[in-house]
């Protein structure tokens, strides 16, 4: 019964490689000096406000694939599990992006084309997951060794995911806008989780 643990432990591991994407976003890190500009702060608390929840849900999505790793899960359970995580993932990523939209560009030098690259970078990221609960839900659980395979293959593609697609998130945390998000509350908090240390 074991042969889809190992895979399912890879793809937990490719996971949290995927939340560290959302804790880029909450701007940690950076120093917490003012940065003087009004406009920028209440975009950055917007923005801020919008992504705290989003980060909660993408944490407890990466919990729930963690937690079926730990215990004999049947394929079934795993697959049931992993495509309502992956799905969150996709609402949330999404979510992140339409509140960047919505904030309007930062009050910075090139904050339009930032602001553009990043909602763009965001709703790719939400596609993708939306193609990975697709790809778990074809999944045949009743062969053991096929559904590994499957799950091998979903792991590797995470894995690439959680490579690729900060450029643009980290582009637009640049300088000012990191340090004005770096002050907000909402974003503080977002990046305290626990759960993101063990990897």
């Amino acid at each position: 019964m074991e042969g889809t643990k190992p895979v399912n432990k890879k793809l937990a591991a490719a996971l949290s490689g995927g939340a560290v994407l959302v804790l880029a976003l909450s701007g940690c890190g950076g120093s917490s000096e003012d940065s003087g500009n009004d406009k920028l702060n209440s975009w950055a608390k917007q923005v801020c406000d919008a992504v705290k929840p989003q980060a909660q849900k993408i944490e407890e999505a990466n919990a729930a694939i963690q937690q079926q790793t730990s215990d004999n899960s049947t394929p079934e359970a795993v697959q049931k599990t992993d495509a309502q995580a992956f799905q969150d993932m996709s609402d949330a990523y999404k979510a992140i992006g339409t509140a960047i939209s919505n904030a309007g560009p930062p009050d910075v030098e090139g904050g339009k084309t930032k602001q553009a690259n990043a909602v763009k970078e965001l709703n790719d990221i939400s596609k993708s997951y939306a193609s990975l609960k697709t790809q778990v839900a074809k999944l045949d659980t009743k062969d053991q060794a096929k559904f590994a395979e499957g799950l091998k293959g979903i792991a590797t593609q995470l894995g690439q995911l959680s490579q690729s697609g900060s450029d643009a998130l980290k582009k637009l945390e640049e300088g000012d806008v990191g340090k004005a998000m770096a002050q907000q509350e909402s974003c503080k908090s977002a990046s305290g989780s626990p759960g993101a240390a063990n990897g």
